[in-house]
């Protein structure tokens, strides 16, 4: 018999807070995360803005801020959002599960690479010719770089460090495959407990790409809006006038159990994770294929392994980046998939108001999907103002609905053609 596999807890850390009632009590006001940049001087950038995390500590949960130095960011947002999560499950409370049982699957980015002390390392390495050393490229490296931070820039760590906080000795895998990253950790961690192989993961994915490097790479692809001036309309998913997605940051993990287990401990269950599907579009690094062939089969798949059809999904949570081939391509992809439905199917982006968390985005809409069925209430796609006639569908402009949900439909896709859509529904016997 197929295991069924349901969520008993969730948590967050993102650029609209980090109470999960609050950042949903804010996405359903429309309120936008966006502003300066304040974590590095980007005055010089083409891109001035971003989503960032703001007032929020690793003492917060108790931790000792001066144990937690040398990790990056990403990883205190990660554990952070576990900690989170796990509290709500009841976990915290209950030790009463094995341990090896319990795995953590993370799609979490890379730590902050050190721009300063790489700048030293090159200055040392220039020679009065204009020509290149590396050996002493390599020998400034020794002198200045610190072992443990480097390592800790590994994407591995915040899994890692989520399995040593909470005891966590099954399967601890991360994957980072962009923007997908953490819907991905969510449907293959859902694999694991299907399989037999554990019985609890804790799910998600954490980012923090607010730094020179990713500000100045995302730039190169003029992939960011540089809507400077108006920071919290930036973000401007399926709307005609949209110039870039708006980079943010943080952190959101799921409790994965299953269904017997999660019964007989009397947990709360938000909702049932019923459809999973993950494709590739095997075509460009940096672009959607222009048909959408990854994101119709993806859906597809994902229908398929929940055993719904198109009529029964009653609100999709967007990849909706701000970006214009992405908005097109994937609002083409849903009538593709949807049909006549697709007119009639709600579809909103929470980006518009939290920015795009990259890796840690496909965790984070997932759990607001699964608000969306707790409350029956869709969050609206923001700053939308000027319809695009090549993105056509409902796309919740601007104001939260109340509405009808019982199965929701969350995407995913990555730069390097990944592609990923996790399906839930209102958990019934």
């Amino acid at each position: 018999m197929t295991r069924r596999i349901v969520i008993t807890g969730i948590g967050l850390i993102t650029p609209l807070g980090y109470e999960v009632e609050t950042v949903w009590k804010r996405l359903l006001a429309g309120e936008s995360g966006v502003g300066p940049i304040t974590l590095f001087d980007a005055s010089n950038f083409h891109t001035k803005i971003a989503a960032e995390v703001r007032d929020w500590d690793i003492s917060e949960i108790g931790e000792d801020p001066a144990q937690w130095e040398n990790q990056d960011r990403h990883t205190r947002f990660a554990v952070g959002a576990a900690y989170k999560a796990m509290k709500d499950s009841g976990l915290l409370d209950d030790d009463s599960y094995d341990h090896n049982r319990m795995g953590v699957y993370t799609g979490a980015g890379e730590g902050k690479q050190n721009f300063e002390l790489f700048t030293d390392m090159m200055m040392a390495a220039m020679n009065e010719d204009g020509t290149f050393d590396e050996g002493r490229f390599v020998e400034k490296g020794l002198e200045i770089l610190d072992p443990v931070r480097e390592l800790e820039q590994e994407p591995n760590m915040p899994a890692a460090h989520i399995a040593e906080r909470f005891q966590a000795y099954g399967p601890n895998i991360n994957c980072l495959t962009a923007c997908a990253a953490s819907a991905q950790a969510v449907g293959e961690a859902s694999e694991i407990i299907r399989r037999g192989e554990a019985d609890l993961m804790i799910a998600g994915g954490a980012h923090s790409m607010i730094h020179p490097f990713g500000v100045t790479g995302f730039n190169l692809l003029t992939a960011l809006s540089t809507r400077n001036e108006e920071p919290t309309r930036a973000s401007r998913p399926f709307d005609k006038n949209r110039d870039g997605f708006v980079i943010g940051e943080g952190a959101a993990m799921v409790i994965l159990e299953e269904l017997e287990r999660a019964k007989a401990r009397g947990a709360k269950i938000y909702g049932e994770l019923i459809g999973y599907g993950s494709t590739s579009d095997a075509y460009r690094i940096t672009d959607i294929h222009p048909e959408g062939r990854g994101a119709i089969s993806c859906m597809k798949m994902a229908l398929a392994s929940a055993g719904v059809q198109p009529e029964e999904i009653d609100y999709i949570n967007a990849h909706g980046t701000s970006t214009s081939v992405n908005d097109r391509v994937e609002s083409l992809a849903i009538r593709e998939t949807f049909g006549d439905y697709a007119a009639k199917v709600p579809v909103s982006s929470t980006k518009s108001m939290t920015g795009h968390l990259i890796a840690a985005a496909g965790a984070s809409e997932l759990i607001y999907c699964l608000l969306a069925i707790r409350d029956n209430m869709l969050p609206p796609t923001i700053n939308y103002e000027t319809p695009d006639p090549a993105c056509d569908l409902d796309y919740v402009p601007n104001v939260a609905r109340a509405a009808k949900c019982d199965i929701a439909m969350s995407n995913s896709f990555g730069f390097g053609g990944q592609d990923i859509t996790l399906v839930v529904r209102r958990y019934a016997e």
